[in-house]
């Protein structure tokens, strides 16, 4: 468990943020910069040098350049994010997604340097940072757990008493991180050796943490996850599900809210567990708890300890806008959102815009209409830098039902023009049009089970 007395004292004098740093880049920049205009929040955007004419930039209400392209150097540099802050008068501090949104250390010097940290406290970060203490949580509050070892696997010796009790299939996983490093399949003990010292390898190169642990693999599960919004109060309020079950290389490609895989029953008891479990960690501003689904049976995989990249299809499904309640429950410890009104409407599809090559973009036509939304950092003559991660853009529909939702995605594609780079919409497109899409009974092995036609589409 957290720090509890960090957690309702400190909220308790907090008073309302005049300006906020951002410390991130692109799509996620702009978008928590358009929550915070509506707030009355002055904005602070930190670039690295091949960003200085970026639109969050642009958009801001000021510009910190903290260093040169490369991310360690610029925006995972805690100490120049740290300094931008003070020196530019901010009282907060916004991760985004990705870079140092989960990382507790950088946390925790925000707290001690006196600024607010949008987002949960470091405590509760750290803990449910490391999958195997989290694991051990979530079975405190009736989550089902996937079938695993009770703990690290530390040695073969180890592994082998494990894959003894689990049988094969089996997954070697990194206890932190994310993003499918250090993540192995082995399908026979002959393969177990080789690949526990890999995934411990790529474990402590891109974590800085070797731990790995073994679970039981199922085949071809669904990938579905809550949308919380909790403020370390008692108040915990849970958004539906979405849907993240279209995954290239462990990355999501499409998501969509609410789950075609999920029932009454399912949906009743995952947001029971969910609250329960948010509550008691006395959880602040925005996460979302992720379960593999298997027919009638879900297991709890990982919470996410910061706000998602495909929060849009939550937004769209409640009317909620996730930042401005995050801001609100990490700054003032409060929500305006009732969790008790919540609803559903209507049905939410995003497909992520992948730039396969940098460059500088030439024309730019924006799809619009009822229901569509197009997040993004692209402007025409911007560059597109080849020094981050590769997605440039989210499209985003919203209709009545799913089959509606498609149709309008897919005239949405059409409408969407961007020239100057390679992109994968002619891969979605085909993706969101093909038959077994469309019947919605497909789990995370979809994309390899459709790789050549779509990797032809492109």
């Amino acid at each position: 468990m957290r720090g509890k007395s960090e957690g309702k004292a400190g909220l308790a004098g907090r008073n309302t943020v005049h300006r906020l740093l951002i410390a991130n880049r692109g799509e996620i920049a702009v978008r928590i910069i358009r929550t915070c205009r509506e707030l009355g929040i002055e904005t602070v955007a930190v670039y690295s040098t091949a960003d200085k004419d970026s639109l969050h930039v642009r958009l801001a209400d000021q510009g910190v350049c903290i260093g040169p392209p490369p991310s360690s150097q610029s925006y995972l540099d805690r100490n120049n994010l740290i300094m931008a802050a003070i020196n530019t008068g901010c009282e907060a501090i916004h991760p985004g997604v990705g870079f140092l949104s989960e990382n507790a250390g950088f946390a925790k010097l925000v707290r001690n340097k006196g600024l607010i940290f949008i987002g949960p406290s470091p405590e509760t970060i750290e803990l449910l940072g490391d999958k195997i203490a989290a694991r051990s949580t979530a079975v405190k509050f009736g989550l089902p757990v996937t079938p695993g070892a009770a703990g690290a696997v530390d040695s073969l010796e180890e592994g082998m008493r494990a894959v003894k009790d689990l049988g094969f299939p089996v997954i070697i996983k990194a206890a932190s991180g994310g993003g499918g490093k250090g993540m192995r399949i082995v399908r026979g003990a002959g393969e177990l050796e080789e690949n526990l010292s890999i995934a411990r390898s790529e474990a402590a190169a891109n974590f800085a943490d070797g731990t790995v642990f073994i679970e039981r693999y199922l085949e071809n599960p669904r990938h579905v996850e809550l949308q919380i919004l909790s403020d370390g109060n008692g108040k915990v309020a849970v958004l539906g599900e979405r849907d993240c079950s279209v995954q290239k290389n462990h990355q999501k490609l499409i998501e969509e809210s609410p789950s075609p895989a999920v029932t009454a029953e399912m949906r009743r008891s995952m947001t029971e567990g969910a609250v329960s479990l948010f509550r008691e960690l006395e959880y602040t501003g925005a996460g979302t708890i992720e379960f593999l689904v298997e027919g009638e049976n879900f297991y709890f995989m990982e919470v996410n300890a910061r706000l998602q990249v495909e929060h849009p299809v939550s937004e769209f499904v409640t009317g909620t806008d996730i930042i401005r309640e995050q801001i609100l429950c990490c700054t003032e410890g409060r929500m305006e959102l009732d969790p008790d009104r919540v609803s559903i409407s209507g049905w939410a599809v995003e497909c992520r815009i992948n730039a396969l090559s940098p460059g500088k973009i030439t024309r730019l036509e924006i799809p619009g209409g009822p229901g569509v939304r197009f997040d993004s950092f692209l402007y025409s003559g911007c560059t597109v830098p080849p020094y981050y991660d590769s997605m440039a853009a989210k499209l985003i529909v919203h209709s009545s039902t799913r089959e509606r939702a498609l149709a309008r995605m897919d005239r949405a594609l059409d409408e969407l023009v961007i020239e100057g780079i390679r992109t994968n919409r002619n891969q979605q497109k085909w993706i969101i049009n093909d038959a077994r899409f469309r019947s919605g009974q497909f789990g995370t092995r979809y994309y390899e089970e459709i790789r050549s036609e779509a990797e032809n589409a492109l």
